[in-house]
Parts: C-alpha cells; sequence; structure tokens
C-alpha cells in the first residue's frame, strides 16, 4: 500500500512541474526582432547609409521604447514608435551611419532602452572604403 501511495505521489509532483515548465511564459512585453544585425558591405569614405530594423511585442503588455543609444556621433537612431506597440503590433527602428572620418571595418551597436522583460541590442556592420580621388 506504501508502495502505491509513493507512486502516485511522484506521478502527480513530477505531472505538476512538467505541466508547469511547458505552460511557463514570459509575461510584459517582449521585442522580437526580424533581424537584429545587419550587414551594409562595402560603402565609400562619406558615404551615408540606413537600415530600418523591424519588430513585434511578442508580450502579453504594451511594449514602451524610450530611448535608443549609439555609442558615437556617426550612428543616428531615426525614428522608433513613440507610443505604446501593443500586443501582436509591430513597428519598426531606422538607424544612419555617416562613414565620414571612418576607415575599415565598423561594427556599430544599438541599445534599445524599453520596458521589454528581455534584453535588446541591435548591431550594423560595414567596411568604409578610401575615397578615390576625382
Amino acid at each position: 500500500m506504501k508502495k502505491i501511495l509513493m507512486i502516485a505521489v511522484l506521478l502527480v509532483s513530477a505531472s505538476a512541474v512538467f505541466g508547469q515548465a511547458a505552460t511557463t511564459k514570459q509575461n510584459g512585453p517582449v521585442i522580437t526582432w526580424d533581424k537584429n544585425a545587419h550587414d551594409f558591405g562595402n560603402i565609400v569614405q562619406g558615404d551615408v547609409v540606413e537600415h530600418t530594423f523591424k519588430f513585434t511585442n511578442t508580450g502579453t503588455e504594451p511594449l514602451i521604447i524610450t530611448n535608443v543609444q549609439v555609442s558615437c556621433g556617426c550612428t543616428t537612431p531615426k525614428g522608433w514608435p513613440r507610443d505604446p506597440v501593443m500586443p501582436g503590433g509591430s513597428g519598426e527602428l531606422t538607424v544612419a551611419f555617416n562613414s565620414t572620418g571612418k576607415m575599415g571595418a565598423q561594427t556599430k551597436p544599438v541599445i534599445i532602452i524599453s520596458n521589454a522583460v528581455n534584453d535588446t541590442k541591435l548591431t550594423f556592420n560595414t567596411v568604409v572604403l578610401d575615397k578615390k580621388p576625382q
């Protein structure tokens, strides 16, 4: 009788643990990017290039982006939604890079400050080639 009772307790405990793991979902806003990196390829010194990153709020609460931080003045965040992005909603963030004064391989981070429960960092890279004399 004790064996049957012990087996029953173990089965109930195991099913509760596995059931909880299967149904655990992160609450709050979750920002999911279509892609979180972009390669501009080779560009010529002085070129200004832009890329638009697209995202969806796959979380359970409205997503609010409060700021976008870049590592230098050569990178400019040009726009992102100022209003809350509801669960299931989507948005875009455009980033421009000015290659004036830059040479060689460049990798730049873009940090999104928001109420998302997940960390968000975008990156882009390029190779800046010497401008040919005219």
